[in-house]
């Protein structure tokens, strides 16, 4: 079963509490306390897997909860942190936050992504003592792990889509060009799913290929099967956009081609713009005028034209060898970049709640979700860091601090990244 969408739960561990214990020892009459900090609870991790091909995995299991990292203990001893909990999806995975629609990762690289940070352990009571309070009777718990529900969208990571109504031949052309094993009949929405292809033309040269099926008039709106797959066309550098020129189906060429259009621009105004090369199939039933009326019109719009006939292997070399051409003169293609947490969601009632306390003249910010809005800032980037100082002043962050005190130049410890307070 092809499976492209599933929505599931995935909650990072929490980290484990800081332990209440005092050194007892043999002739060691004050040991003082010694106390261990917790462990860090486990992450959750996406990790691209080329042996996958569909979320059918994520289709019945839908939680997904790592482990929590273990307690403290005494003798200073730190709780094990808990190992992360690796997720596989195929390449071409969109993560995004199922409430708000925003990209959280592109699972296209080779790189695992953690998605949800397990939180971190608490400190045991051996941090907090001081010169005037040497028995510390208690401990900092673990921070609760992230958690989020997301939905998974496969987008296939294909260089060229074939795209046209169905029974034109695309599934013969992908056939004849690349290793792929399409099932080909003759009757319309044979190919249920996408079929990837690798076309080779040499050592040096080869691109994957991408069958998307099922493309009818009103597919964007949800008509036939199309609708489901025009996501996979998203990411094709170049599309080939395959013409039953003969009309053996009974339609007419020139209103196919536009319908097929029409309906890749109501799905994405960027996709109607991708680079486009018409493969005018089964040449070997058209009259030679059908042939030229054909090309005259797709020519006079712009595009390329070839004549082939896929079952005979006509004409279907130098469509390739073109394809190749194009595909050097492209950029490679596109991956997602992770979106930001707006601003505004999170200064929503009941998502700001943070504290402000000071230990040994560094003010410590904690709050439940400060790692959601700053787990992908980067402060060497600019822009980065426009947006981190925007939250902090936005969520009353920096309000907390002035009234406690805060001075230029103090430090501000923020997730244990610590900050030189400027004004």
């Amino acid at each position: 079963m092809f499976v492209d969408v599933a929505k599931i739960r995935i909650k990072a561990g929490d980290g484990g509490n800081g332990a209440v214990s005092f050194h007892r020892e043999k002739y060691v009459a004050a040991g003082g306390p010694d106390g261990g900090d917790g462990g860090r609870g486990g992450n959750i991790v996406f990790q691209a897997d080329t042996n996958l091909s569909s979320l059918i995995n994520f289709k019945y299991k839908k939680k997904y909860i790592a482990q929590n990292g273990q307690n403290g203990s005494g003798k200073r001893c730190t709780g094990k942190s808990a190992p992360d909990l690796v997720l596989r999806v195929p390449k071409g995975t969109l993560v995004r936050e199922a409430e708000t629609g925003r990209i959280m990762a592109d699972i296209s690289g080779e790189e695992p992504v953690v998605l949800a940070r397990g939180g971190n352990g608490g400190w045991g009571n051996s941090h907090f003592a001081t010169a005037t309070r040497q028995i510390p009777r208690f401990a900092k718990p673990g921070a609760a792990g992230e958690s989020y529900e997301v939905t998974l969208e496969l987008k296939l990571l294909a260089d060229v889509g074939l795209v046209g109504f169905p029974n034109v031949g695309k599934s013969t052309l992908i056939s004849v060009v690349s290793a792929a094993k399409p099932i080909i009949a003759n009757y319309p929405f044979t190919t249920l799913t996408p079929v990837l292809g690798v076309v080779r033309l040499d050592t040096d040269t080869s691109f994957v290929m991408a069958d998307i099926p099922g493309l009818i008039e009103g597919a964007s709106e949800g008509v036939g099967l199309g609708h489901e797959f025009l996501r996979h066309v998203d990411r094709c550098r170049l599309l080939v956009h395959v013409v039953d020129v003969s009309g053996s189906e009974g339609r007419d060429p020139a209103e196919d081609f536009e319908a097929i259009n029409r309906e890749l621009g109501n799905f994405s105004e960027e996709l109607s713009q991708r680079p486009q090369i018409v493969a005018g199939n089964k040449c070997d039933l058209a009259a030679p005028e059908q042939i030229a009326a054909f090309r005259e019109k797709v020519e006079k719009e712009g595009y390329t034209f070839f004549p082939i006939t896929a079952a005979a292997h006509q004409g279907v070399e130098e469509l390739i060898r073109h394809v190749a051409l194009r595909l050097s003169e492209l950029p490679p293609i596109r991956e997602y970049e992770p979106e930001a947490v707006p601003v505004e969601q999170l200064i929503k009632k009941g998502r700001r709640e943070f504290t402000v306390r000071v230990e040994d003249g560094v003010y410590m910010v904690e709050g439940s979700w400060l790692m959601e809005a700053f787990g992908m800032v980067d402060l060497e980037d600019e822009e980065s860091l426009q947006y981190f100082q925007r939250v902090l002043r936005d969520t009353g962050i920096i309000d907390r601090l002035e009234e406690a005190g805060i001075q230029e130049g103090d430090t501000v410890n923020i997730l244990n990244i610590e900050f030189e307070y400027v004004r």
